[in-house]
């Protein structure tokens, strides 16, 4: 596996400059640096080569997740909508491609994060969605890319909640490219067993978040990491694990998330970036000593 950070740990904004966390991460002791769409949705191709070239002259493996605008809904009975998020995905599938990334994951079957003022039509959303989903999950094989729909908790979303609908779904889908995305974050608001969401998920899991129950940086809350790392060895998961931490309010990140305190301490940078090593290290040891000793 390879061990990754979402670079809107530091930021506040998803749009955000993010070429620079390439080098940091890198420095940090990650593989991986997972960037929004909304960083490369409007880049030329100039600003497309230098993320590629950062990429390679570092050595970090790009991924890419998004939380798509009411806009962009693959689920919404408006056809324009849908038209136009087919468009938008197309577009920014093809990116990815150039980019060299693989992975493309949130919560990018629907809209997030909810409008719950709207009603909900779960299963006239789920049947659209799984239509245009196929759609472009066919461009997304095309590309090379994985297109990973993540479960949310229902305070975020509501089509996929729980692994089991999320392995439904990817079933209905019916296309190699589309692939369940799990976060232990959102799993330990609705799963039973973080074990038993894995073990469902199994072959069918494509990227993986972590996070603590606080939105910290792993090792720091008390999710049951041992646990979480015996499962993915035992479904022989070989991907990603991308960290998704949220400690500081402000901007529309901290809007969306609903951070409205400081969640650590500490929120300069030099703490920032201290919390984010020791948590790729304790990761590393964690999950490494099933990968090592099978246990």
């Amino acid at each position: 596996m390879k061990y990754g950070i979402y670079f809107a740990y530091w930021e506040k904004e998803w749009g955000a400059d993010q070429l620079a966390y390439v080098k940091k991460v890198k420095e940090l002791g990650f593989d991986v640096l997972e960037i929004s769409l909304a960083a490369i949705r409007d880049l030329d191709k100039a600003g497309l080569d230098r993320f590629k070239d950062a990429a390679r002259a570092y050595d970090v493996t790009l991924t890419a997740g998004y939380g798509p605008a009411a806009s962009e809904n693959l689920a919404s009975a408006d056809e324009a909508i849908v038209k136009n998020a087919i468009s938008f995905y197309t577009d920014m599938l093809k990116k990815l491609e150039y980019l060299d990334i693989h992975t493309l994951g949130g919560g990018i079957y629907s809209y997030w994060p909810v409008d719950y003022s709207k009603p909900i039509d779960k299963k006239g959303d789920w049947a659209r969605s799984v239509k245009n989903v196929r759609t472009v999950a066919k461009i997304a094989g095309e590309c090379g890319v994985d297109y990973c729909l993540e479960v949310l908790n229902r305070f975020e979303g509501y089509l996929l909640n729980t692994a089991k609908e999320a392995v439904q779904f990817v079933e209905e889908v019916d296309e190699p490219a589309v692939k369940v995305m799990l976060d232990t974050f959102h799993m330990n608001i609705e799963e039973d067993s973080m074990t038993d969401a894995i073990l469902t998920a199994g072959d069918k899991l494509g990227h993986f978040h972590v996070g603590e129950n606080n939105r910290r940086v792993p090792g720091t809350g008390n999710t049951p990491w041992a646990e979480i790392g015996k499962a993915l060895h035992r479904v022989n998961y070989q991907g990603n694990v991308v960290m998704e931490p949220f400690v500081m309010p402000g901007g529309q990140v901290g809007s969306d998330i609903k951070i409205w305190r400081d969640i650590v301490e500490h929120t300069d940078l030099a703490s920032l970036d201290r919390d984010a090593a020791q948590s790729v290290n304790f990761l590393r040891h964690v999950f490494c000593d099933y990968c090592s000793h099978g246990n």
